[in-house]
Protein backbone atom coordinates (compact mmCIF):
# COMPACT_ATOMS: atom_id res chain seq x y z
CA UNK A 1 0.00 0.00 0.00
CA UNK A 2 0.78 3.68 -0.38
CA UNK A 3 3.21 5.47 2.56
CA UNK A 4 1.44 7.37 5.29
CA UNK A 5 -0.18 10.43 4.58
CA UNK A 6 1.24 13.86 5.54
CA UNK A 7 -0.19 15.51 8.59
CA UNK A 8 -2.92 18.38 6.99
CA UNK A 9 -5.87 19.40 8.78
CA UNK A 10 -9.16 19.50 6.76
CA UNK A 11 -10.63 16.15 6.24
CA UNK A 12 -11.31 15.52 2.42
CA UNK A 13 -15.31 14.85 0.97
CA UNK A 14 -16.12 11.37 -0.53
CA UNK A 15 -19.01 11.87 -3.28
CA UNK A 16 -20.42 9.93 -5.48
CA UNK A 17 -23.71 10.80 -8.04
CA UNK A 18 -25.55 7.74 -8.73
CA UNK A 19 -26.83 8.85 -11.81
CA UNK A 20 -25.15 9.60 -15.55
CA UNK A 21 -23.81 12.85 -14.68
CA UNK A 22 -23.49 15.16 -18.15
CA UNK A 23 -19.78 16.79 -18.50
CA UNK A 24 -20.09 20.07 -18.98
CA UNK A 25 -21.87 20.06 -15.43
CA UNK A 26 -19.22 17.45 -14.24
CA UNK A 27 -16.58 20.49 -15.66
CA UNK A 28 -18.27 23.43 -14.34
CA UNK A 29 -18.60 21.88 -10.76
CA UNK A 30 -14.76 21.14 -10.97
CA UNK A 31 -13.64 24.02 -12.07
CA UNK A 32 -16.04 26.31 -9.37
CA UNK A 33 -15.06 23.96 -6.31
CA UNK A 34 -11.12 24.19 -7.57
CA UNK A 35 -11.63 28.04 -7.23
CA UNK A 36 -13.32 27.45 -3.75
CA UNK A 37 -10.92 25.42 -2.20
CA UNK A 38 -7.91 27.56 -3.16
CA UNK A 39 -9.74 30.44 -1.99
CA UNK A 40 -10.46 28.52 1.02
CA UNK A 41 -14.06 28.61 0.98
CA UNK A 42 -14.79 25.05 0.52
CA UNK A 43 -13.15 21.46 1.23
CA UNK A 44 -11.03 19.03 -0.71
CA UNK A 45 -13.10 16.75 -2.40
CA UNK A 46 -13.02 12.93 -4.21
CA UNK A 47 -15.91 13.00 -6.44
CA UNK A 48 -16.99 9.55 -8.34
CA UNK A 49 -19.49 9.68 -11.27
CA UNK A 50 -20.42 8.03 -14.26
CA UNK A 51 -21.05 9.87 -17.74
CA UNK A 52 -23.43 9.12 -20.77
CA UNK A 53 -21.09 8.24 -23.89
CA UNK A 54 -18.76 10.43 -25.12
CA UNK A 55 -15.21 11.30 -25.69
CA UNK A 56 -13.02 13.78 -24.06
CA UNK A 57 -10.30 15.83 -25.84
CA UNK A 58 -6.99 16.77 -23.32
CA UNK A 59 -4.92 20.14 -24.07
CA UNK A 60 -2.49 17.43 -26.33
CA UNK A 61 -5.18 15.45 -28.04
CA UNK A 62 -4.21 14.82 -31.86
CA UNK A 63 -7.14 15.47 -34.69
CA UNK A 64 -6.08 12.67 -36.32
CA UNK A 65 -6.74 10.37 -33.30
CA UNK A 66 -10.46 11.15 -33.35
CA UNK A 67 -11.70 8.43 -35.74
CA UNK A 68 -15.38 8.36 -35.25
CA UNK A 69 -16.31 12.02 -34.90
CA UNK A 70 -19.75 11.87 -35.31
CA UNK A 71 -20.23 8.70 -32.70
CA UNK A 72 -20.53 10.53 -29.38
CA UNK A 73 -20.26 14.18 -28.28
CA UNK A 74 -17.07 15.45 -28.21
CA UNK A 75 -15.83 17.29 -25.56
CA UNK A 76 -12.29 19.58 -25.16
CA UNK A 77 -11.34 19.12 -21.09
CA UNK A 78 -8.76 21.26 -19.83
CA UNK A 79 -7.22 18.15 -18.47
CA UNK A 80 -3.72 16.85 -19.49
CA UNK A 81 -3.39 13.87 -22.11
CA UNK A 82 -5.01 13.16 -25.31
CA UNK A 83 -8.49 11.43 -26.31
CA UNK A 84 -10.39 9.29 -24.15
CA UNK A 85 -13.77 7.84 -23.46
CA UNK A 86 -16.29 7.90 -20.69
CA UNK A 87 -19.20 6.15 -20.63
CA UNK A 88 -21.34 3.39 -17.91
CA UNK A 89 -19.73 1.36 -16.68
CA UNK A 90 -16.15 3.33 -16.41
CA UNK A 91 -15.58 4.94 -13.02
CA UNK A 92 -14.75 8.14 -13.23
CA UNK A 93 -12.97 9.54 -10.64
CA UNK A 94 -12.16 13.80 -10.06
CA UNK A 95 -9.89 14.39 -7.40
CA UNK A 96 -10.15 18.00 -6.13
CA UNK A 97 -6.86 18.35 -3.63
CA UNK A 98 -4.51 20.93 -2.66
CA UNK A 99 -1.98 18.87 -4.55
CA UNK A 100 1.26 21.57 -2.95
CA UNK A 101 -0.24 21.21 0.87
CA UNK A 102 -0.26 16.95 0.77
CA UNK A 103 2.68 16.29 -2.16
CA UNK A 104 4.86 19.06 -2.52
CA UNK A 105 5.11 18.60 -6.48
CA UNK A 106 2.80 17.16 -8.95
CA UNK A 107 5.15 13.99 -10.23
CA UNK A 108 4.28 12.81 -6.19
CA UNK A 109 0.82 13.31 -6.93
CA UNK A 110 0.42 11.87 -10.07
CA UNK A 111 2.48 8.88 -8.58
CA UNK A 112 0.16 8.39 -5.54
CA UNK A 113 -3.14 8.35 -8.13
CA UNK A 114 -0.78 5.63 -10.25
CA UNK A 115 -0.69 3.75 -6.90
CA UNK A 116 -4.12 3.92 -5.71
CA UNK A 117 -5.32 2.61 -8.81
CA UNK A 118 -2.68 -0.34 -8.59
CA UNK A 119 -4.02 -0.93 -5.23
CA UNK A 120 -7.39 -1.19 -5.84
CA UNK A 121 -6.66 -3.47 -8.90
CA UNK A 122 -4.68 -5.87 -6.32
CA UNK A 123 -7.67 -6.22 -4.23
CA UNK A 124 -9.79 -8.09 -7.08
CA UNK A 125 -6.50 -9.95 -7.58
CA UNK A 126 -5.84 -8.00 -10.89
CA UNK A 127 -2.03 -6.49 -11.09
CA UNK A 128 -1.90 -3.46 -12.46
CA UNK A 129 1.53 -2.31 -13.79
CA UNK A 130 2.98 1.29 -14.59
CA UNK A 131 5.22 1.97 -17.88
CA UNK A 132 7.98 4.76 -18.26
CA UNK A 133 6.39 7.16 -20.61
CA UNK A 134 2.60 6.26 -20.31
CA UNK A 135 0.67 8.07 -16.90
CA UNK A 136 -1.98 5.10 -16.66
CA UNK A 137 -2.19 2.17 -15.93
CA UNK A 138 -1.82 -1.29 -17.52
CA UNK A 139 -2.00 -4.84 -16.85
CA UNK A 140 -0.43 -8.27 -18.79
CA UNK A 141 -2.14 -9.93 -21.35
CA UNK A 142 -0.04 -13.26 -21.98
CA UNK A 143 -3.08 -15.25 -22.98
CA UNK A 144 -2.86 -12.88 -26.19
CA UNK A 145 0.60 -13.35 -26.96
CA UNK A 146 3.94 -12.48 -25.48
CA UNK A 147 4.83 -8.13 -23.81
CA UNK A 148 1.00 -7.59 -24.84
CA UNK A 149 -0.62 -5.05 -22.42
CA UNK A 150 -3.93 -3.43 -22.28
CA UNK A 151 -4.79 -0.23 -20.49
CA UNK A 152 -7.48 -0.29 -17.45
CA UNK A 153 -7.64 2.88 -16.00
CA UNK A 154 -6.67 6.48 -17.29
CA UNK A 155 -5.26 9.29 -15.23
CA UNK A 156 -5.66 13.32 -16.86
CA UNK A 157 -5.10 16.04 -14.00
CA UNK A 158 -5.28 20.14 -14.34
CA UNK A 159 -3.90 22.15 -11.89
CA UNK A 160 -4.85 25.56 -10.80
CA UNK A 161 -3.59 27.44 -8.52
CA UNK A 162 -2.36 24.33 -6.95
CA UNK A 163 -5.45 22.52 -6.84
CA UNK A 164 -6.17 19.81 -8.80
CA UNK A 165 -9.18 18.95 -10.60
CA UNK A 166 -9.92 16.16 -13.34
CA UNK A 167 -8.43 13.09 -12.49
CA UNK A 168 -8.66 8.95 -13.51
CA UNK A 169 -10.95 6.53 -14.80
CA UNK A 170 -10.86 2.59 -14.32
CA UNK A 171 -13.09 0.25 -16.33
CA UNK A 172 -15.18 -1.94 -14.77
CA UNK A 173 -17.70 -3.03 -17.18
CA UNK A 174 -17.59 -0.52 -19.99
CA UNK A 175 -18.80 -1.16 -23.68
CA UNK A 176 -15.04 -1.50 -24.92
CA UNK A 177 -16.13 -1.10 -28.36
CA UNK A 178 -16.97 2.42 -28.19
CA UNK A 179 -12.63 3.14 -27.17
CA UNK A 180 -11.97 2.11 -31.19
CA UNK A 181 -13.69 5.71 -32.08
CA UNK A 182 -10.55 7.01 -31.09
CA UNK A 183 -6.66 6.12 -30.27
CA UNK A 184 -7.43 6.05 -26.58
CA UNK A 185 -4.42 8.12 -25.10
CA UNK A 186 -2.99 8.54 -28.16
CA UNK A 187 -1.25 4.92 -28.14
CA UNK A 188 -1.95 3.08 -31.26
CA UNK A 189 -0.05 -0.49 -30.22
CA UNK A 190 -2.22 -1.30 -27.34
CA UNK A 191 -5.91 -2.36 -26.47
CA UNK A 192 -8.19 -1.69 -23.78
CA UNK A 193 -9.30 -3.57 -20.85
CA UNK A 194 -11.90 -3.88 -18.05
CA UNK A 195 -12.78 -6.16 -15.02
CA UNK A 196 -15.26 -7.90 -16.55
CA UNK A 197 -12.79 -8.53 -19.88
CA UNK A 198 -10.45 -9.67 -17.59
CA UNK A 199 -13.32 -12.26 -15.85
CA UNK A 200 -13.95 -10.30 -12.92
CA UNK A 201 -17.36 -9.66 -12.62
CA UNK A 202 -17.75 -7.12 -9.87
CA UNK A 203 -20.28 -4.55 -9.25
CA UNK A 204 -19.49 -0.96 -8.65
CA UNK A 205 -20.29 -0.41 -5.43
CA UNK A 206 -17.54 -2.88 -4.89
CA UNK A 207 -15.26 -1.23 -6.88
CA UNK A 208 -16.10 1.86 -4.77
CA UNK A 209 -15.27 0.73 -1.88
CA UNK A 210 -11.69 -0.65 -2.79
CA UNK A 211 -11.53 2.57 -4.36
CA UNK A 212 -12.20 4.46 -0.83
CA UNK A 213 -9.68 2.19 0.67
CA UNK A 214 -7.24 2.72 -1.43
CA UNK A 215 -7.21 6.63 -1.12
CA UNK A 216 -7.24 6.52 2.92
CA UNK A 217 -4.50 4.86 2.82
CA UNK A 218 -2.85 7.58 0.75
CA UNK A 219 -4.27 10.28 2.55
CA UNK A 220 -6.17 9.60 5.75
CA UNK A 221 -9.86 9.25 6.04
CA UNK A 222 -12.47 10.32 3.93
CA UNK A 223 -15.95 11.69 4.80
CA UNK A 224 -18.86 10.85 2.93
CA UNK A 225 -20.82 13.73 1.62
CA UNK A 226 -23.62 11.86 -0.93
CA UNK A 227 -24.56 13.56 -4.43
CA UNK A 228 -22.05 16.89 -4.65
CA UNK A 229 -24.79 17.89 -7.52
CA UNK A 230 -27.87 17.27 -4.98
CA UNK A 231 -29.90 20.64 -4.94
CA UNK A 232 -27.48 22.49 -7.35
Amino acid sequence: MTSSPQPYGATIGWGISDSLVDYDAALAFMTARAEAIANGTAGELIWLVEHPPLYTAGTSAKAGDLLARDRFPVYVASRGGQYTYHGPGQRVVYVMLDVRRRFGDVRKFVCALERIVIDTLAAFNIKGEIRDGRVRVWVARPEKGEAIEDKISAIGIRLRRWVSFHGLSINVDPELEHFSGIVPCGIADHGVTSFEDLGQLVSMAEVDMALRLSFEAALGPLVAVGDPLAGS
